[in-house]
């Protein structure tokens, strides 16, 4: 819904973050297809996953993608085939696998955020500082809105909390305590 009051291309600021979004899909989509292994947008995702919760097992992994336990041990069985990712037992828990980056897997990550900031940098460095102030500011305020907790249901201010259709069928609602959300790209 438009704001009263807001100036220029967007008046809904939902809108204008999925313009963006968008636009940033494509930046992040130029240059990586020179890095090597090629791997797909989920196995990224994983990655990402695996790095933020190392040590994790496969149910926790799970809850922060979103994804069943079967998918994401196929999804496992190809990164470790890649030898991008480790899984070995828990030294307490026996049952338990947890899964871990290789040298490898950090190289890579650190490689396509290489790219990330090359090719953002490049479009960054064509805008006015006052607008790149506001950027940062605005970007960060956004990060603790999405990061903090969701008091009405993660609507917009005032809307009336709504339930969560991703609770109870392993989704992203059922995440281990501390796990953030993985983006769907690096």
């Amino acid at each position: 819904m438009p704001s009263p009051g807001r100036s220029g291309a967007y008046e809904d600021p939902a809108a204008a973050v999925v313009a963006a979004a968008e636009l940033l899909a494509v930046l992040h989509a130029r240059g990586q297809d020179g890095v090597a292994p090629a791997v797909s947008p989920s196995q990224l995702r994983a990655l990402l996953a695996v790095e933020g919760a190392e040590g994790a097992n496969l149910r926790t992994l799970s809850g922060v993608l979103g994804a069943r336990p079967s998918s994401v041990t196929r999804l496992c069985d190809r990164l470790e085939a890649m030898g991008l990712l480790t899984r070995s037992p828990h030294p307490s828990r026996r049952r338990e696998v947890e899964v871990r980056l290789t040298p490898r897997g950090r190289e890579l990550l650190a490689e396509r955020r290489a790219v990330r900031v090359r090719e953002l940098s490049a479009v960054l460095g064509r805008m006015a500082p006052d607008a790149l102030d506001a950027l940062v500011t605005g970007l960060g305020a956004f990060r603790e809105a999405a990061e903090g907790p969701a008091a009405s249901g993660g609507g917009p201010p005032g809307e009336d909390a709504q339930e969560d259709p991703a609770a109870g069928r392993g989704g992203p609602a059922e995440a281990a305590p501390g796990a953030s959300m993985v983006p769907d790209s690096a």
